[in-house]
């Protein structure tokens, strides 16, 4: 059994990743939560404190970093909950020995471009005004897009630092558009849907969001 943190279990993506994990089996799965989670155990405590969370990563083989603040123009909810909120994290992996964080960045780290060309007609869904050839936005692009998006590019670098400082390995993840209707609702989301469908796999093949193609 691998034991699995999940901080903000109780959101959209906690719960899809909590249910993804539990069909896969052999998987000991404990939230971090502000309040409890029904039908898993349960560390109920605020990020911005780290003596309060730190027993939540006890035991544990790998932290899932989902929790964070998505208000707008709130500064102190994005100092407490995304950026001092994410140093408690890494913090409290690395004083229990944990080696691995999966970090829940956002497509907010580089929502930048969407202000210039072609990257706003994408979002605009004037498909015909976007030229055959033009740069694609990697894993190395940031441009935040408001506080939470710069927020988000902090706690990359901070995965940098711990990795670098602290041999602990760090899964930054850009995640893009998730909802519960579970399609793109408007032109800009078709250019960063997420969708959670878990397609029925054959016996032996890879595990579901798994893409081969990554593989070595």
């Amino acid at each position: 059994m691998k034991n699995i943190l999940i901080s903000g279990m109780s959101g959209l993506i906690g719960g899809i990743l909590r249910r993804h994990l539990e069909g896969q089996g052999g998987y000991h799965l404990r939230a971090l939560n502000r309040r409890p989670v029904e039908g898993v155990e349960s560390v109920q405590a605020d990020i911005s404190d780290l003596e309060a969370i730190r027993p939540a990563f006890e035991n544990i083989d790998v932290v899932v970093h989902l929790a964070a603040y998505l208000g707008g123009a709130d500064f102190d909810g994005h100092l407490s909950g995304n950026l001092v909120g994410a140093y408690n994290v890494y913090e409290a992996a690395r004083l229990a020995g944990v080696k691995r964080v999966v970090f829940a960045s956002s497509g907010a780290a580089a929502g930048g471009f969407e202000r210039i060309a072609p990257y706003d007609a994408i979002v605009e869904g004037s498909y015909d005004q976007v030229p055959e050839n033009y740069e694609r936005i990697t894993h190395d692009t940031t441009w935040p897009n408001g506080v939470y998006g710069a927020t988000k590019v902090w706690g990359e670098a901070l995965a940098r630092h711990y990795s670098d400082a602290y041999d602990m390995s760090v899964l930054c993840v850009r995640i893009g558009r998730v909802n519960e209707e579970n399609r793109p609702t408007n032109p800009g989301e078709f250019s960063r849907y997420l969708s959670y469908r878990t397609p029925p796999r054959p016996s032996g093949s890879l595990p579901a969001f798994v893409d081969s193609r990554t593989m070595p």
